[in-house]
């Protein structure tokens, strides 16, 4: 019987052990040359893979993993195109500020620069999307860059990294006696902590608020990372602050409090005088915090994990640290000197009569049953269905243009990071990832996609990855025919030698996307009235198993680029 210190362990194994022995539960990817022995020894070191189609996707499911768990999201790929392909969901994490880690075979070293196969420069490749990378060029290396890479994810503001694995690397052998030698050695790696440090002027930044005629508090994403959940809400219940989520911050405090003024928002906006901004950032989605949207003299107080990010926006007021820390002290600061706006202060009151007003002239739309179905009759039934549920809350993942704005205004969250969506890049394409990654994050939940027919096709082969691992998940697709809805040229655009051809933004019409679903062993349904789509949400509900609901929309229904026709 050969001695234990003289077995042989080669570089994929030692990957799978160091992805164990670092926390991973869950890794997501595309198996090939030179990675799928990393991906069967991963699951047999406690491992789960979850086996994707195409690398866009589960680079899509890593970034939204590490935002649901608040761990890195880790995803494997094939060398070159893989590696290239994966470079969306790489990307998708950086923009959202969510860690995730790419891990990518590559050809064996010493045939670099000679046209190997599948040669790239991927360390090249992915420096625009990362914030760390790392090549580990002799097995000796990899339990060190596995726990350098996952800390790196994590560290300050969350992004995401890289770590290579040549092809020659994964074969090298080493006996198991320094196998666990190195894997000890990089066991608990140096992580850069987020300090809220005492001077930090939470004093400044509770006498703006009570000083103020009408302060807003905003919160995104980054609050929700960070769990910010329960400060945040006893700061809004203490001082009695309306409140407005950006869209994946919804449901951090629920959508039908009192304060909340989402339906009110250009006047929340337009009108407030001091902005308590949480997790969220001056961009696009905030519109910059500048005028005309914006008060010419609003005072920002920024809370923010990354210093660049304050020096960038250059707030009235910036504070550096960890959200839910920093409304900890600021709650703690309130304590000490107590203020309520109350429900009769004027800036209280206009709020909630815009809110309310806003929210009757939603629901009277929303009320008609509408057929053929425009977007509102059957957003709103998929409204009550989701309401059904109770807590814990189903996980709602959307896309679309007019299918993902329409969504905003009418969907609800109540309990917080149940909200996903095309995020901060405006990402299409994401949504299968995203259910597969929440499905497999978030068990207890049932998964709901609310997803536009072109935002679907991006990933709809994932409809068999849903089937094969039996998760629940439904994917309910507004089908209107094309991008924002089929042809939408006038009559002097149709002319050229092409001009018989289909439109750029139309599909086949009525397309049957439910068979897909059936195809695999899931259910499909195809709905066209509120009663088939309330009988299909009720079964496909009660079920738990990936379904496909397709809901034919009017192709005249929607608008083109939803809200964003200033920028087409």
């Amino acid at each position: 019987m050969a001695d234990a210190s003289q077995i042989q362990i080669d570089g994929s194994t030692l990957v799978a052990l160091s992805l164990a022995r670092a926390g991973v539960q869950v890794m997501f990817g595309v198996v090939g040359i030179p990675v799928t022995s990393v991906a069967t020894r991963a699951v047999a070191a406690g491992v789960r893979f979850i086996a994707f189609h195409n690398e866009q996707s589960a680079g899509y499911a890593a970034s939204a993993y590490g935002y649901l768990t608040g761990r890195p999201g880790v995803f494997l790929t094939v060398s070159a195109p893989g590696c290239v392909h994966g470079l969306a969901g790489l990307s998708n994490a950086g923009a959202n500020t969510w860690p995730a880690v790419m891990i990518s075979g590559s050809c064996d070293q010493a045939d670099a620069g000679r046209g190997d196969f599948q040669e790239l420069d991927q360390l090249e490749a992915v420096k625009p999307f990362v914030k760390f990378s790392a090549k580990a060029t002799d097995i000796s290396l990899i339990p060190r860059l596995v726990h350098q890479v996952l800390s790196h994810a994590v560290a300050g503001r969350p992004g995401g990294c890289y770590l290579d694995l040549p092809s020659d690397v994964l074969h090298q052998t080493i006996s198991d006696f320094e196998a666990e030698k190195f894997l000890s050695e990089a066991e608990n790696p140096r992580i850069e902590e987020i300090r809220t440090e005492e001077s930090l002027d939470i004093a400044q930044a509770v006498s703006l608020l009570r000083n103020a005629e009408r302060p807003l508090i905003v919160f995104g994403k980054g609050a929700a990372f960070a769990r910010a959940e329960e400060p945040l809400s006893k700061l809004i219940e203490a001082t009695g602050i309306p409140f407005l989520p950006t869209p994946m911050g919804k449901g951090l405090v629920p959508d039908t409090h009192e304060l909340a003024a989402t339906a009110a928002r250009s006047l929340a906006l337009g009108r407030c005088d001091v902005a308590l901004v949480v997790g969220a950032r001056l961009n696009w989605l905030l519109h910059f915090g500048e005028p005309p949207r914006w008060s010419q003299d609003v005072k920002f107080i920024l809370v923010d994990v990354s210093k660049e990010e304050i020096e960038l926006r250059k707030p009235h007021l910036g504070l550096v640290g960890d959200a839910k820390k920093v409304l900890e002290l600021i709650n703690k600061e309130i304590k000490e000197q107590p203020f309520c706006l109350g429900k009769s202060h004027p800036w209280v009151e206009a709020i909630s009569k815009k809110a309310k007003d806003n929210v009757a002239k939603m629901e009277t739309q929303l009320a008609k049953d509408v057929v053929p179905f425009n977007f509102f009759t059957p957003m709103r039934i998929i409204r009550d269905a989701i309401l059904e549920q109770g807590s814990p809350a189903p996980i709602l993942v959307s896309e679309g243009a007019n299918t993902m704005d329409v969504g905003r205004s009418v969907l609800i969250q109540n309990e917080p990071r149940t909200r996903l969506d095309a995020g901060t890049w405006g990402t299409m394409g994401v949504g299968l990832g995203y259910c597969i990654a929440a499905a497999v994050a978030s068990p207890e939940r049932l998964v709901v996609a609310v997803e536009g027919d072109s935002g679907f096709g991006f990933s709809a082969m994932e409809v068999e990855t849903l089937v094969r691992y039996q998760l629940p998940v439904i994917v309910i697709v507004f089908n209107n025919g094309g991008v924002y809805g089929g042809d939408r040229r006038s009559p002097d655009e149709i002319t050229g030698p092409y001009k018989d051809d289909p439109a750029p933004t139309s599909f086949v019409p009525d397309s049957a996307y439910h068979t897909l679903a059936a195809a695999f062993g899931g259910k499909g349904y195809k709905v066209g009235t509120p009663e088939e789509l309330k009988a299909a949400l009720s079964e496909s509900f009660s079920a738990r198993k990936p379904a496909v609901i397709n809901v034919i929309i009017d192709p005249y229904a929607g608008s083109e680029s939803g809200r964003m026709q200033h920028k087409n």
